[in-house]
């Protein structure tokens, strides 16, 4: 089977995380029933440190490596969020963190990645130049590697948001679920396989970053030369060997949604819930809109997984310039 963690691995990463993260709430507002056409329940994640569901993936990853590792110190790539969460957990736990970005990328989040006490790099010209930096700071300073993607503890992190939807919701069709990398989308087939069954979970990628999707419809691993999206969070060219094959086996479908349908997702949210969320954190909406024909009516999770939008693209938003 295709699947990189089991229920015993979310089971343990809820352990470890549990002192650090409290549950977020699963909320349901009519205002955006009445906007999308079916029963929606809004997963807050945005409502964790660093604002993003981040901080359960790294906070599991930390934990679960040993002392000798934590001692050496962790180097990650990112956009953003993964890089905040990893810069959190390393201040909560005593772990020197250096986080890789891409040049030019996003100076609040640069920001909040230093204010949590991280080095910070600024290489590559995109996320997958950044993750190549990175990995040669694995081999030049000893330091361990904390994938955004391509690593189980992170994946069990992620899995706890499903879990908590699975246990949380009264009833449940559906979980619409961004791809960036893939381990949100994992952890929700491997939750749902175990606590609801029933429950079919879709996929929705940027479609100026669609490698993943389009490589699912392909049912062969492709990649990007480039990603363009203002949802940083999906800005990423090609497929992951720990995602990959899961996703291929147990999506119910894959759509793409364009910067403007997930620009107006964040209108939504702002307007029905008075929640900001980032272009990847409204994308899973912005997905559930493109589903409507196979969703309406139903009950579906979507997942509010950051808030971190910057002042600059949040104007461009509401000005309807995106």
């Amino acid at each position: 089977m295709p699947w990189p963690i089991t229920w015993e691995d979310i089971v343990a990463a809820r352990s470890r995380i549990a002192a650090y993260l409290p549950t977020t709430p699963l909320r349901h507002y009519a205002e955006l029933d009445a906007e999308v056409g079916a029963r929606v329940l809004v997963k807050h994640d945005n409502h964790l440190p660093t604002n993003a569901f981040k901080a359960r993936n790294t906070l599991s990853f930390m934990t679960a490596l040993p002392a000798d590792q934590r001692a050496r110190g962790v180097v990650a790539a990112t956009r953003g969020n993964h890089g905040a969460g990893l810069a959190w957990a390393g201040s909560v736990l005593g772990v020197p963190v250096v986080i890789c970005v891409p040049i030019g990328n996003n100076p609040e989040k640069n920001a909040a990645i230093r204010g949590h006490g991280a080095e910070l790099i600024e290489a590559g010209r995109d996320y997958d130049e950044a993750v190549e930096v990175a990995q040669r700071l694995v081999t030049e300073r000893g330091l361990v590697m904390a994938h955004s993607t391509n690593d189980a503890n992170v994946i069990a992190g992620a899995a706890t948001l499903s879990a908590e939807i699975c246990e949380q919701a009264e009833t449940l069709d559906a979980i619409v679920v961004a791809v960036g990398g893939g381990s949100q989308a994992v952890g929700a087939l491997v939750a749902a396989r175990k606590l609801r069954p029933e429950v079919a979970v879709y996929g929705v990628q940027a479609r100026g970053a669609a490698a993943i999707h389009d490589s699912w419809h392909a049912k062969a691993r492709t990649s990007l030369p480039a990603a363009n999206t203002f949802a940083d969070g999906l800005a990423t060219r090609g497929t992951y060997d720990l995602t990959f094959p899961a996703l291929l086996e147990g999506l119910a479908g894959f759509v793409t949604v364009s910067d403007a349908e997930i620009a107006e997702a964040v209108r939504i949210l702002i307007r029905t819930t008075h929640n900001l969320a980032e272009g990847a954190g409204a994308a899973g909406l912005a997905g559930l809109i493109a589903l409507k024909p196979q969703l309406a009516g139903k009950t579906v999770a979507v997942i509010l997984s950051g808030s971190n939008i910057d002042a600059d693209t949040l104007r461009r938003v509401m000005t309807r310039e995106l």
